[in-house]
């Protein structure tokens, strides 16, 4: 049995009683990076969008006025935008010539600044605006922003059906994220040959595509459970794949009731949807589709177990993204914690991971973890 939590007992270096020794003056100092940060992030993110970046790359040692001739923005608007930059040290000013050329933005793969940038575009469109209503999303649970914004009621996840910029923003990150977590949670999880598989909130059968692909074995079905207005489109999936023959879709909620008779459910993307109620009735949900003997696999973002890792940003994210834009509710928890809710629904967890730092980009947010529970009698 592999349940690894890291920090889960570790203690706080600060002080006994948790508490960071801070003067006044250091945590209004603090309280200054706060101030200053939307508009750092609006200055970069604009940077990229109006070209001025792109023009550097292509040709470098140019001039405000040059900038500002190729992109169509004022010279006065380019240097203003760049003095950050340049504090940064993403591009270099060569004051004599009054000339710009990129400094560490010269040497980042364009993939990789691709990814960031699909992590801020989505920021700035689904969470930026959005989060101007946090306290009233909190106070009401609901996505105050998208109502004054959108007039849209719901949840982020109902709106992008509706708002191309929402869904353009959202999928396209998600698509990648996808992507990308979904080798190391195939390499660390077991399907066995033949099984009968549920993939709990599987949206439009991309998760189901990805399991059939990694754990391919005779007999072998996977089921996509979701909302019934994906079904069309999740088979319109399977059929592209050429895996209508394996692949299958159900629709229904799991707040009323999950199919039954299952031998591995997977739920990945969702847990970290809602508060510790909903959370219980999904477990417990699926817990009653499952066969005895059966396991779910989980991949889902956690925090440290010790949130005062200054090298972990899920409890700078998540907190306001779930409640200000995306649900309402919800959030990412713990790993222990996760550990102890699959507990109180009866399972049994035989496998708690965090993916290795040292594995994920460094632009990137979410910390995923994996977590196998067996449905015990």
């Amino acid at each position: 049995m592999t349940r690894e939590i890291p920090g889960a007992t570790a203690l706080d270096p600060h002080d006994s009683k948790g508490a960071t020794a801070m003067t006044p003056e250091a945590t209004l100092a603090r309280f200054r990076e706060y101030m200053v940060g939307p508009s750092r992030f609006m200055s970069l993110v604009s940077s990229f969008e109006l070209g001025i970046i792109d023009q550097l790359r292509d040709t470098p040692d140019l001039t405000p006025s040059q900038l500002g001739e190729a992109v169509g923005v004022k010279p006065d608007a380019v240097e203003q935008l760049l003095f950050l930059l340049v504090k940064e040290g993403f591009v270099a000013h060569d004051e004599a010539a009054d000339s710009y050329r990129l400094d560490a933005l010269a040497h980042v793969p364009v993939g990789d600044l691709n990814r960031a940038l699909a992590y801020m575009n989505l920021i700035k469109v689904t969470a930026l605006r959005q989060l101007y209503y946090l306290t009233e999303s909190a106070r009401t649970g609901t996505i105050v922003g998208l109502k004054e914004l959108y007039n849209a009621e719901g949840t982020l996840y109902d709106a992008v059906a509706d708002h191309q910029d929402l869904n353009d923003a959202w999928l396209k990150l998600m698509n990648n994220v996808t992507a990308n977590i979904d080798p190391w949670f195939f390499d660390n999880v077991d399907i066995p040959a033949g099984s009968q598989v549920l993939d709990v909130a599987g949206n439009t059968g991309l998760g189901a595509i990805h399991t059939y692909r990694h754990k391919a074995s005779p007999g072998l079905k996977v089921t996509t459970f979701d909302l019934p207005d994906k079904e069309t489109e999740a088979l319109a999936n399977f059929k592209a794949e050429g895996l209508e023959e394996h692949l299958s879709f159900i629709g229904g909620n799991v707040f009323d009731e999950i199919p039954q008779g299952y031998d591995v459910a997977l739920i990945k993307h969702f847990l970290d949807m809602f508060d510790k109620s909903d959370v219980v009735k999904i477990l417990s949900g699926v817990n009653k589709s499952l066969n005895v003997g059966g396991t779910v696999h989980i991949l889902v973002p956690v925090y440290p177990e010790n949130v005062k890792d200054t090298d972990n940003y899920n409890v700078d994210f998540f907190p306001a993204f779930f409640i200000g834009c995306a649900m309402g509710q919800g959030g990412p928890q713990k790993l222990s914690t996760y550990v102890r809710w699959l507990e109180e629904c009866g399972f049994e967890v035989t496998k708690a991971i965090t993916k290795n730092a040292a594995e994920i980009p460094p632009d990137v947010i979410p910390v995923q973890a994996l977590l196998t529970a067996t449905k015990v009698a």
